[in-house]
């Protein structure tokens, strides 16, 4: 009595599940959730739009929810049951490929696609030596990457498209899991010529006086002026960049000075002109380089292994001192 069994010809102890709705339903969901209309979801996946529109009807009537509003000639729009199954169809989807890509060679081998972002100023130095190195380790993995400014990429964690992201930890919003990778100290870069230029360390007040050359790159600007109010200082903006070889470069000119937290292995800029990186004392507080992941979303073994190799080999920029661990 008790004992689980299953239909007549099935092994006792298996559990049939009844498929309600099918895998292809839920990529067609979500192909016009991103795309905003069938017809314009049909032209992507090269299929009719009654075959999508079909199935879309097929899927609300096995869930026994409407899941989009319908408007004529002006797209679709999710209902929230349909923004909830687009959410969740989007792990189950990325397990089904997963698990069909490991069954292949029984997980003796990981491959398939994996895809990382990184704050734009941290890429530089960071996703070269990732793309190698992890690439040679894992060589049937299609590693992908996006270097954006940090919100864009924590609405891409959220949303399912990256399955992770290297950022600084400023302010990350709920829904995301993160680990430290490493700490870096922001510094004064000065030009060659510049006075101070041979101090072993330089207060804020004393640049105070001198154009800034501001990387006004969010988060990044955001934390640079909290640096200086900390400080008691109110910086006398002259030039203002989204560009970080941009604003090294104006300092290799002698137009000002720049507060940096990332350093690049040489200290010239792309015109070749040298520049100084100083420790500015006292101290700010360091900034942790994090890797971040959705904490909603189960990562895929090939995410994993990527995750655990960044976090073996250290991310994050060199001080005023030393190497780049990566």
């Amino acid at each position: 009595m008790g004992e689980a069994t299953g239909r007549a010809g099935e092994a006792p102890g298996v559990v049939r599940i009844p498929s309600r709705f099918t895998l292809r339903q839920l990529g067609y969901l979500l192909a016009v959730a991103d795309a905003g209309s069938i017809s314009a979801a049909a032209q992507r996946l090269h299929v009719t739009q009654t075959a999508v529109g079909s199935a879309l009807s097929d899927l609300e009537r096995a869930l026994g929810a409407q899941l989009l509003v319908r408007r004529r000639a002006h797209g679709v729009v999710l209902t929230p049951a349909g923004a909830y199954v687009r959410d969740h169809a989007r792990e189950l989807l990325a397990g089904a490929a997963d698990l069909e890509l490991s069954a292949l060679d029984a997980g003796a081998t990981l491959r398939g696609p994996v895809a990382l972002g990184c704050y734009s100023t941290l890429a530089v130095t960071l996703i070269p030596p990732i793309l190698a190195e992890f690439g040679r380790a894992h060589p049937e993995v299609q590693l992908d990457f996006v270097a954006d400014q940090q919100a864009p990429l924590e609405e891409a964690l959220l949303a399912g498209e990256l399955d992770a992201a290297l950022l600084y930890d400023m302010n990350l919003p709920q829904g995301l899991e993160a680990r430290t990778i490493s700490e870096a100290r922001v510094y004064a870069l000065l030009g060659a010529d510049h006075p101070l230029a041979g101090a072993h360390a330089v207060t804020l007040d004393a640049l105070a006086e001198d154009p800034l050359v501001f990387l006004d790159l969010h988060p990044s600007g955001e934390h640079t002026l909290s640096v200086f109010r900390a400080a008691g200082v109110v910086p006398r903006i002259r030039y203002r960049t989204t560009d970080f070889e941009l604003t090294r470069s104006l300092v290799g000119r002698g137009l000002g000075y720049a507060l940096l937290v990332q350093r690049p292995a040489r200290d010239e800029t792309y015109e070749g002109l040298p520049v100084v990186p100083v420790e500015i004392t006292p101290a700010p507080a360091p900034v942790r380089v994090l890797m971040a992941w959705n904490a909603a979303v189960r990562p895929t073994r090939r995410a994993t292994a990527l995750m655990e190799f960044i976090a073996g080999q250290g991310a994050g920029g060199r001080g005023p001192g030393g190497p780049s661990p990566l």
